[in-house]
């Protein structure tokens, strides 16, 4: 234990079960010499006790024992980390020094918050699925809950002996909602007739039935009512076959009653999103990869229903402007905890870091069997926990690479959204000037893990560590600069990559500037002083819009990735000489558009044939409107105002014009 400005740090050996130098971890983490304890979870927590008791903010590198540590707390300051899992219990314990400084310093940060929001639940249950599993998972759950059941087959049922539950026939045809607020319409839906002998009776059936409910267990054993059933809240599906999935799911039924604090994962600046312009579709990338459907059009952006969203962080992860942020925690969380480990490590006498992003459950418990039933992880390998595999995108792998990280590995599990992760990859890839230094690992087993991470050894990283900060464009340009690519060449990438330039066919565009005013990132721009099409590629975000406007079909894109200055500058994609006005000499619009408008009329159009008319194209804003209103024979011109009448005038009409003489009055 070491104690310095009110914090104290605690390292156990587990029974004497991993190698730990007290007194050089305590120096590399604290810059004090720690004591190593043996049995900190039993027959020393009392010590644990005492310093919590002290007011001290205590750090307990030990993870299993988290809830004893917790209890002793009771709120006050206290930090758990695990660092016998993740790094002393492995084949090169000995060496994991640097290791498990890194842990500790990476554990010690603490994320901001993600905002919560309510869910009530108030016991609403309808079990769905065939009359034998069905009725008995009622009965199971009507002390517990308000349950209806829905049988989804025809076959004979025995009436239950009490009336507790409402019990319906019918086929789900659609449901949607979550957790508190589901909604469902059914066909053939019939209400049992309690009275009678025998099997139970049931009244006539009618499509479009309509009902809600607060949980829906579905024990059918058919297709899904939602995708990505796992991850909706409230929806518990169980193969009827299966009695202990059953169990399982009529165990976590009971206890979804009450209000629940549901946090909001994903925070939406609606006027960034680059979903459409005008009409024009562009960026669909959050709705494609989205495994809810919690992400929907709404005009120009998207939507996000929050209560339906479960947290996969694919949608940030993909977005190309920032319109999507992922705050459960934020992107400069992570990539703090990436720098900070890697730091620690290096301080603490370590090389060339390895880096294995895993989630909370599958990956977390593969490397704990691995830990203690197999030779655990190298003492090389850093192991990072994300709320979801899928969730890690391009820009934190690039990060991570920039950080000095010899390897990148991502483990997947049987739940990783491969749908969003896969692309991500392969274009983390495409930027990397050494794709081999990512992997994906989806190992079946954790000595599969262990093969691959052992197996192969990467070569320590050329670059520097990069400064990361910045957003996420910011954090790829850092991390592609630090390592060396498109800088000389842009780097080819692949299509629907968030990078690239917009081309532009010279002879078929016009100039109109349509794609100008569409673009929602500010990549192309106008030139107020003459006739000019300007792009700045650092803006580009790859969305389409400028394309799908274009009238005369003059844009292409091209994704790819310019590291170098020239990106962050605006360079001339068309230019062209502006016309003078005929009548005031005004430079105004294209000239060889108008030069071009005049030749097609001339002679064509019955109005401009032998007419002034020809003339009015070839004039500014300002002479145009003098001459249809003011000129002689103008389309729009009005009478003259009639002259103003003195009356000096109105006696020279009646007497007619004479000499002014004396007036009355006059001297």
């Amino acid at each position: 234990m070491t104690q310095e400005h009110g914090s104290a740090l605690f390292l156990c050996s587990c029974l004497g079960s991993m190698e730990v130098d007290a007194a050089a971890l305590g120096r590399a983490a604290t810059g004090t010499a720690c004591r190593l304890h043996r049995h900190l979870c039993r027959s020393e927590s009392h010590l644990v006790a005492g310093a919590l008791e002290a007011g001290q903010a205590v750090t307990v590198a030990c993870g299993q024992e988290a809830p004893v540590f917790e209890d002793l707390a009771q709120g006050r300051p206290l930090t758990t980390i695990d660092i016998r899992d993740r790094a002393g219990w492995s084949d090169e314990g000995a060496a994991a020094l640097p290791k498990m400084a890194a842990l500790l310093a990476e554990g010690a940060l603490s994320p901001r918050p993600a905002p919560l929001m309510p869910i009530v639940s108030e016991g609403v249950c309808l079990v769905y699925g065939p009359g034998d599993v069905a009725m008995d998972a009622a009965e199971r759950l009507a002390g517990r809950l308000s349950v209806t059941v829905m049988l989804s087959d025809v076959g004979e049922v025995i009436p239950p002996r009490e009336d507790r539950f409402e019990i319906l026939r019918g086929r789900i045809r659609a449901a949607r909602g979550r957790l508190g607020a589901f909604s469902l319409v059914a066909d053939g839906l019939a209400v049992a007739e309690p009275a009678g002998r025998g099997a139970l009776r049931f009244g006539p059936a009618a499509d479009g039935g309509a009902s809600e409910c607060d949980i829906i267990l579905d024990l059918s054993g058919g297709t899904p009512l939602f995708p990505a059933p796992d991850k909706r809240d409230g929806y518990l599906r169980a193969d009827p076959r299966d009695q202990a999935a059953v169990a399982r799911a009529l165990l976590e039924a009971s206890n979804l009653t009450g209000t629940f604090d549901k946090p909001l994962h994903v925070r939406v600046t609606e006027s960034l999103c680059a979903h459409s312009r005008a009409g024009k579709t562009g960026c669909t990338r959050c709705l494609d990869v989205c495994p809810t459907g919690a992400i929907l059009p709404q005009g120009d952006h998207v939507s996000l229903a929050a209560d339906i969203c479960a947290g996969c962080g694919a949608c940030a992860a993909v977005c190309p402007t920032g319109a999507m942020l992922y705050d459960d925690p934020p992107l400069d969380h992570q990539v703090r905890r990436l720098r900070v480990m890697a730091e620690a490590y290096r301080a603490a006498g370590g090389a060339a870091p390895r880096l294995l992003l895993h989630d909370a459950g599958h990956g977390a418990e593969m490397i704990a069997l691995s830990a203690r039933f197999g030779r655990g992880l190298p003492a090389d390998v850093l192991p990072l926990e994300l709320p979801e595999t899928g969730g890690a995108g391009h820009t934190l792998i690039l990060a991570a690479l920039s950080q000095g990280y010899a390897e990148v590995a991502l483990l997947a599990g049987p739940r990783t959204e491969r749908e969003g992760l896969d692309p991500q990859l392969a274009l983390a890839r495409a930027l990397a000037p050494e794709p081999g230094r990512i992997r994906l690992l989806d190992p079946a087993e954790p000595d599969a893990l262990e093969t691959a991470l052992y197996d192969t050894r990467p070569s320590a990283p050329q670059a520097e560590p990069a400064l990361a900060l910045g957003g996420g464009r910011e954090l790829v340009r850092a991390a592609m600069r630090a390592l060396g690519a498109g800088l000389d060449a842009p780097v080819p990438l692949p299509e629907g990559a968030p990078y690239g330039a917009v081309l532009v066919d010279q002879e078929a565009c016009t100039l109109c500037l349509a794609c100008v005013s569409l673009c929602p990132t500010g990549a192309l721009l106008d030139n107020p002083d003459r006739p000019e099409l300007r792009f700045q590629e650092d803006a580009c975000v790859q969305c389409g819009i400028c394309a799908a406007a274009c009238p005369e079909t003059a844009i292409t894109l091209e994704p790819r990735y310019d590291a170098s200055a020239e990106a962050l500058k605006p360079r001339v994609l068309n230019s062209e000489e502006p016309f003078a006005c005929i009548e005031c000499g005004k430079e105004f619009g294209v000239r060889s558009t108008i030069e071009r408008i005049t030749e097609k009329l001339r002679d064509r159009n019955w109005m401009y044939t032998n007419s002034d008319n020809l003339r009015l194209i070839q004039m500014c804003d300002d002479c145009r409107v003098q001459a249809q209103f003011i000129g002689d024979g103008g389309p729009m011109g009005i009478a003259p105002r009639p002259t103003v009448r003195t009356t000096d005038d109105y006696l020279d009409a009646r007497d007619g014009p004479r000499g002014r003489g004396p007036r009355r009055g006059d001297a």
